[in-house]
Parts: C-alpha cells; sequence; structure tokens
C-alpha cells in the first residue's frame, strides 16, 4: 500500500468524558473503525472471512497520547501498513486534528483461525496490498 488510508472521525458527546475531552479508551474505538475500513477498501468482506475461517485478532498495541481531542472535533484516522509477514500485519495508525497529531499507535494484527485459536496466513488481498 504506497498511500496511507485516511478515516474521518467526529467526536460525539459519549466519546468524551465530563470535561468534553475524549476518553483515552475511545482512541481504540477510532483506530479499530479505521481498520475495519481499511480492509473494506481493500475489498475484503470480513463476515466472509470469518465463515471462511479467519478473524483479525490484535496482538499488541503501543500508545501514546499527545493532545486532547474535543467534543464536536473532526479528526482523521492516518493508518500506515509498515509491514506484512505470514500471519503478522504491523500498523502505524495516528489520529490528527487540522493536520496535528493527537495519539500514536503501534499495533500488530494476527490472522487466526476462530475455531481452533491458531495463527494462519493473512488473506492475499491483503498482502497484496502491502
Amino acid at each position: 500500500m504506497t498511500e496511507p488510508h485516511r478515516f474521518a472521525v467526529t467526536v460525539y458527546y459519549e466519546d468524551t468524558d465530563m470535561g468534553g475531552i475524549v476518553y483515552h479508551a475511545n482512541y481504540l474505538k477510532f483506530i479499530e473503525r479505521a481498520r475495519s475500513a481499511l480492509v473494506r477498501g481493500l475489498g475484503l468482506d470480513q463476515n466472509a472471512l470469518r465463515e471462511g475461517g479467519t478473524v483479525f485478532v490484535v496482538r499488541r498495541i503501543d500508545a501514546e497520547f499527545l493532545a486532547p481531542a474535543r467534543l464536536d472535533d473532526a479528526l482523521e484516522v492516518v493508518t500506515e501498513i509498515v509491514a506484512a509477514t505470514g500471519a503478522r500485519l504491523s500498523l502505524a495508525q495516528a489520529v490528527r486534528r487540522d493536520g496535528a497529531d493527537l495519539f500514536h499507535a503501534r499495533v500488530e494484527i494476527v490472522a487466526a483461525d476462530p475455531a481452533r485459536g491458531r495463527p494462519r496466513r493473512l488473506p492475499r488481498e491483503l498482502l497484496a496490498a502491502t
């Protein structure tokens, strides 16, 4: 994948704490939605993958909170595929507001067989995009 994937997020009241600042765990939801949109944008149907015995599991997340997002902010989640090998996909994700980084994450995803709980190879379409 040569171009980063971009995903728009609007901060709603439900995303914030009493101070109107995005609750820290919601950044994980934002980057999860962006990853799902990335996979969908590559033409992969996660329901069909699951029925065929492949799901994606988060193995590791390194997160860094840089600045707060607030109620009604228009955010952008930028996702870049860093590496794809065998069953693992490494991603760099950033949540931005007006081009300024608010949150960084390094995410490692593993393709797995949900019935056996064992790793399996990444789908060809995903490997081809890297």
